[in-house]
């Protein structure tokens, strides 16, 4: 077993995947040093609640990864190794929600065809608004996803960026774009729509960005979220999310990186006169390496695995400010759900959300310590794509609540008692609140389940200790800890003021979601390869005549 490595790599979530293989496959020796029993952090699934029922414990859907860079550069790699995908070439995503003034029930679904979805807003000008949404982001995407994937503090990447959008003759375009990309999503589709369709349907996916609608980007992400399910759907791992971490495994091991489970970094060692990094010190020893990564919260790498941080980081890191804990709920059905509008039978994922009305409200709650009255939910329908999750006949649920407190003070509708915290009584009382939302809008499923398993933000936290306070997305993403500021003016950007240390994860850019993006964008750095374009921007490229 060697002592010293070129990488090492703290951590082994999707980001330490991605840099760990891309630098392998560049020739160089890595090495992934996990804490737990198994790589992948939030990438997981297993029989969670009864036998032959698998279960996507954290994470699930992927398309934000399957149009990126890092897909680009591993997918092949990947498949080789017995990654599948299942997906949708018709219904990706919907919304259902009582309408506030008549109770009628509204439901709006997004297909892979934008054309088709839009033809389905009540508005006619509405419908023309849609697709110039999604043209106006196809027009900038050189702007957006290179931004996505630069070191926005680098001034070279910042300056290509920037000419990039001279050289189209699109400044001043693309100024009117940055002013609506850094607004709410609220505001956005209130500045571009008269019907309720768009806001519905596209507003609760900002949750899954660590935002809510009415935090500054959401003009930027909520877009992104479109055009990535119409491009690329909404895949899930075939066979759960497991197998995504297992053909990893299987190319990282291919190509000599050594997996060190079970090992977690007790220190990032620095060498005081040079000011570079000489390695990581963990139980088993001090592992050299001239190059670190390390995929932990800002909290972790300035107050703890550095005894000597850079001036002002550790102060800083401690005021780091994380965002809403996240619920996750597993259920094991006698038969799939039956909306009363069966066209969401179809639907691999479905939010109980009326938009930024009620989305905005349930985060307003959590924001103060509440358990919220009306909490958006989210029903993962997994089993719509991929039936090899459930016996025949049977399904799987897997529902997330990303508006919750990690110590809840009171409880919004005043029924729940919070006195002890998220206890297991607590847990069930607001299953049953969760399990009221879906029952007004599918009736007996409540009598289906079979069995539950239930996470609370404190659970999250115990199984990942990036999940600071519950919150799985490695902190607000709101702006001022977002894009140049991520996760702070002190270190932002990936590159430390330590040399040779590199920071990467969600709390960093370009933030939360299964991307990949941080580690593709450090690997590229550290590797001598050109630039992967993410498939987005290689599908909206400009063919040559």
């Amino acid at each position: 077993m060697h002592d010293s490595v070129d990488v090492a790599i703290i951590g082994s979530g999707i980001n330490s995947l991605v840099a760990a293989a891309e630098l392998a496959m560049d020739g160089q020796r890595v090495c992934i040093i996990e804490r737990s029993d198994r790589l992948g952090g939030f990438i997981h699934s297993a029989e969670r609640t009864l036998p032959g029922f698998i279960h996507d414990s954290f994470s699930s859907w992927h398309p934000l990864f399957v149009s990126g860079g890092a897909y680009a550069a591993l997918g092949k790699e990947l498949h080789a190794r017995g990654l599948e995908y299942c997906n949708t070439t018709a219904e990706v995503t919907a919304s259902v929600a009582a309408d506030p003034a008549t109770g009628a029930h509204r439901v709006v679904i997004a297909h892979r065809d934008p054309g088709e979805t839009a033809a389905a807003f009540k508005v006619p000008a509405d419908q023309a608004a849609y697709l110039a949404m999604l043209d106006d982001l196809g027009r900038n995407a050189d702007t957006v996803f290179g931004a996505f994937g630069a070191e926005l503090r680098s001034f070279s990447d910042g300056a290509k960026i920037v000419l990039g959008a001279v050289r189209r003759g699109r400044l001043k375009a693309t100024e009117l774009f940055v002013r609506d990309s850094v607004m709410s999503g609220r505001n956005y589709t209130r500045s571009r729509f008269d019907g309720w369709e768009a806001d519905q349907l596209w507003s609760p996916w900002l949750l899954h960005a660590g935002l809510g609608p009415d935090q500054a980007t959401g003009g930027v992400m909520l877009p992104v979220m479109a055009m990535s399910m119409h491009g690329f759907g909404i895949p899930v791992v075939k066979g759960g999310s497991s197998k995504f971490v297992e053909a990893f495994e299987s190319l990282l091991r291919d190509n000599g990186v050594r997996i060190m489970l079970g090992a977690e970094a007790e220190e990032i060692l620095v060498d005081s006169g040079s000011g570079r990094v000489t390695g990581v010190r963990t139980p088993r020893g001090v592992l050299a390496a001239g190059t670190v990564l390390a995929n932990v919260s800002p909290q972790a790498l300035y107050t703890r695995l550095l005894s000597q941080p850079p001036a002002g980081t550790a102060a800083a890191a401690e005021r780091y400010q994380n965002g809403r804990g996240a619920l996750q709920i597993h259920l094991a059905l006698d038969k799939p759900v039956e909306w009363l509008d069966s066209r969401l039978n179809r639907v691999p994922l479905v939010h109980i959300s009326n938009g930024s009305d009620s989305t905005g409200i349930a985060c307003a709650q959590a924001e103060a310590g509440l358990l919220p009255s009306e909490p958006t939910v989210v029903v993962g329908q997994q089993c719509v794509l991929d039936p090899s999750r459930a016996p025949e006949g049977k399904a799987t649920l897997w529902l997330q609540l990303q508006e919750v407190p990690f110590t809840p003070v009171g409880d919004a509708a005043g029924q729940l008692d919070v006195t002890g915290g998220w206890t297991d009584e607590l847990k069930q009382d607001y299953l049953e609140r969760v399990l009221d939302r879906l029952e007004h809008f599918a009736p007996g499923t409540r009598a289906t389940v079979l069995a539950s398993d239930i996470m609370a933000p404190t659970d999250l936290l115990a199984a990942n200790p990036n999940a600071v306070n519950g919150d799985p997305y490695g902190g607000s993403a709101e702006l001022f800890q977002n894009l140049l500021w991520r996760p702070f003016p002190g270190a932002a950007g990936h590159r430390t003021p330590i040399k040779g240390l590199w920071h990467i994860g969600a709390s960093t850019h370009p933030g939360p979601g299964l991307s990949g993006g941080s580690g593709h964008l450090v690997a590229q750095k550290l590797t001598t390869k050109e630039p992967r374009l993410s498939r987005i921007q290689a599908a909206l490229k400009p063919r040559k005549r």
